[in-house]
């Protein structure tokens, strides 16, 4: 038996994207081009920014696609900065941020100077609103998690960005983990803001919620200006040019409609699971320590500390099992150092490399749990022997 606990890196590609894709490829022509061929293209291409927008509750304008969450963070904080007031050297940074995110933030202070402002994380890895106002006055830009990857704590999107607005300060949020699972709004978090401060620009990417890898999108509210990554072509509103993956978003406009319809019934079911599995874990590791908020959290997300168990071996010997699970992001997976989310709830560095991810997804089931709280006391065991 095959048991994927890991729908947080990627969940599995529903049929209807996949069918999308297909039935989209098939069209001849560039979304460029301008005789009909071209513009059966663009006519595919735009009835899929259109979608994406409904379930972003944005316009379709503001849709900019992109190759996926990383791109989409690239583009939003690198041209922010590019474009901001010369006076302002300043990129608020809350601890605990994706990889994708935290490198492009180091980039911008290494080689653009960016003075970095951390804000801290509370011991469930929320950010401190408090902290994140008071870091905000006369900065260039700042960026926060919906739902932080690793420990599922859901942020309060709308007082961030009302105290971004607040302060004249354009806000980026990371909505990767969060979309298709919480609601996510673009419009009514931006609420009143006006001009290009407040929320201005959000990242979501397509295989989160069964959608193709690949395929992301950045929200840009039509009153910001960032400055492009991407040259040649203009497409876009000269956001990003290049030729525009017609496919690729029929697909991710599919997996969007589909994830948003099913939320509220799969965020209970999913709740339910989880809440099942962490149960079973106390039960079986008595000791071990669930992390993040209890409550305010991603449905199918639940990140347990093991003490005195590397996480690695753990994963290891579960991997072993056909277990899949996850020690963090799978950005940083694979690399043997403790995870920065749970320094930054105040863990020491041990306990930042004991910790397991075990995520749930559209395709979880009880079955599911029961083959991982099965395995898991040996694995623990085996894993302390190990390390003692």
């Amino acid at each position: 038996m095959t048991v994927y606990l890991d729908h947080a890196a990627t969940t599995p590609l529903r049929a209807e994207a996949r069918d999308a894709w297909l039935a989209a490829a098939e069209t001849v022509g560039n979304a460029s081009s301008i005789h009909g061929a071209g513009q059966a293209a663009r006519r595919v291409l735009e009835d899929a920014r259109e979608r994406l927008a409904r379930a972003l509750a944005c316009d379709p304008i503001e849709v900019v696609l992109t190759s996926g969450g990383t791109e989409s963070a690239n583009l939003a904080l690198k041209g922010l900065w590019w474009a901001r007031e010369p006076r302002r050297d300043g990129v608020v940074l809350p601890d605990g941020e994706h990889h994708a995110v935290l490198d492009t933030v180091e980039w911008l202070r290494t080689h653009e100077g960016a003075a970095v402002r951390a804000v801290p994380l509370d011991a469930v890895g929320r950010i401190a609103p408090a902290a994140f106002g008071a870091a905000l006055p006369g900065a260039a830009v700042a960026t926060a998690l919906v739902a932080n990857n690793e420990v599922g704590t859901l942020n309060d999107a709308a007082v961030l960005s009302a105290a971004a607005a607040e302060a004249g300060v354009p806000l980026h949020l990371d909505a990767v983990a969060a979309f298709g699972h919480v609601p996510v709004s673009f419009a009514p978090w931006r609420g009143a803001a006006r001009g290009g401060a407040g929320l201005v620009a959000m990242s979501v990417s397509a295989h989160k919620i069964g959608g193709p890898a690949g395929v992301g999108a950045l929200v840009v509210s039509r009153h910001a200006g960032p400055s492009a990554l991407l040259h040649g072509g203009g497409q876009q509103r000269g956001l990003r040019s290049g030729t525009q993956d017609v496919a690729g978003a029929a697909a991710f406009a599919t997996a969007a409609e589909l994830a948003v319809a099913e939320r509220e019934t799969e965020a209970t079911r999913l709740a339910g699971l989880r809440d099942r599995l962490v149960a079973g874990v106390r039960a079986a590791v008595p000791d071990a320590v669930p992390l993040g908020d209890p409550v305010e959290r991603l449905p199918g997300n639940a990140h347990v500390l093991f003490p005195g168990a590397p996480g690695e071996t753990l994963l290891f010997l579960l991997d072993r099992g056909g277990i899949s699970v996850s020690t963090g992001s799978a950005c940083q997976a694979g690399v043997p150092e403790p995870s920065h989310v749970v320094l930054a709830l105040g863990r020491t560095d041990a306990e930042a490399r004991q910790v397991l991810r075990l995520s749930l997804g559209r395709t979880s089931t009880q079955a599911d749990v029961d083959a991982l709280l099965a395995a898991l006391p040996e694995a623990v065991a085996l894993a302390r022997a190990a390390a003692s």
